[in-house]
């Protein structure tokens, strides 16, 4: 398995648009997703592929550049990784997966990689967990899986999945399937070892409605979010960087442990902290920083 994914922002970038690849490039994003699956039609599909792999080969990269590649089941999955792994992406993002599609995948990678001569196991991958009802009973089962470094979840595909009409109750909040499949990748990543990601805010100009989501997702344990547009890379990034304080609270709650060893709990601010604050506070300064 690969290690935790270290990402505050996951911006996507549409494949067949070599001024929109350029501009993801200079937004701040932790990381870019070079997208070859639903940000081009398939009459694009074969451009973007050839544009997306002399990006790679030519790009200088200030951030990670990943690429979503289509299905597994697709007609396009192979030929996408084919393509772009010559150019030594840093990972692969796959949609629409189920664990058994994550090894598959590890399968391809290592061939591909062996021919073009890269470290075999260098490239790492995130997956799209929610995305199929098949995939929504195996959200557990991600524990060891090779090259994994994230879990994310999408609500678009998981409502078209089911049949849904809309995926949204009448106050705008997610209806109670897509909360649960929100959750269980959440949990999912956690039991697998690996870093959760929330997915994207559609509407990229309600930048104060990101900002609340982004805010609510890292309080939930989420340690980064997918952005579609460079003007939600600001927000995302401020909301999963601690705030000053909570750096300077985290540093005392450290500290009070390192000062007393051997304890399970101390008092602090007149409140009883055990070992779970601890870690908590540890993850804190942890934590990626404007």
């Amino acid at each position: 398995m690969a290690d935790p994914l270290i990402a505050r922002s996951l911006l996507f970038a549409p494949g067949d648009s070599e001024r929109k690849l350029a501009k993801a490039g200079a937004s701040g994003a932790d990381l870019v997703l070079l997208d070859l699956e639903d940000a081009v039609a398939p009459s694009n599909k074969a451009a973007a592929r050839a544009l997306v792999a002399g990006h790679l080969r030519s790009a200088e990269r200030a951030q990670p550049q990943w690429v979503r590649v289509n299905p597994l089941d697709s007609a396009h999955a192979l030929a996408d990784l084919a393509a772009i792994v010559p150019g030594r992406p840093d990972g692969i993002m796959l949609p629409k997966a189920t664990r058994a599609d994550a090894e598959r995948l590890h399968h391809y990678l290592t061939a591909l990689e062996a021919a073009a001569g890269l470290t075999i196991g260098g490239i790492r991958t995130i997956v799209v967990a929610t995305e199929t009802a098949p995939a929504l009973f195996g959200l557990g089962d991600y524990a060891g899986c090779p090259r994994l470094a994230a879990l994310t979840w999408g609500a678009e595909d998981s409502a078209t999945a089911l049949g849904a009409t809309d995926n949204r109750d009448e106050n705008g909040e997610y209806d109670f399937p897509y909360q649960l499949f929100r959750a269980l990748a959440l949990a999912g990543a956690a039991a697998a070892g690996v870093t959760p990601i929330e997915t994207i805010h559609g509407d990229f100009r309600d930048l104060d409605g990101l900002a609340k989501v982004a805010a609510k997702a890292r309080r939930a344990g989420f340690r980064g979010m997918m952005a579609i547009h460079p003007d939600q890379v600001p927000v995302i990034n401020r909301a999963f960087s601690p705030s000053e304080a909570e750096i300077e609270r985290a540093g005392r709650i450290v500290a009070a442990f390192a000062a007393n060893p051997g304890a399970g709990t101390i008092g602090l601010d007149g409140a009883m902290l055990d070992m779970p604050h601890l870690k908590r506070a540890r993850a804190v300064l942890a934590m990626p920083r404007n």
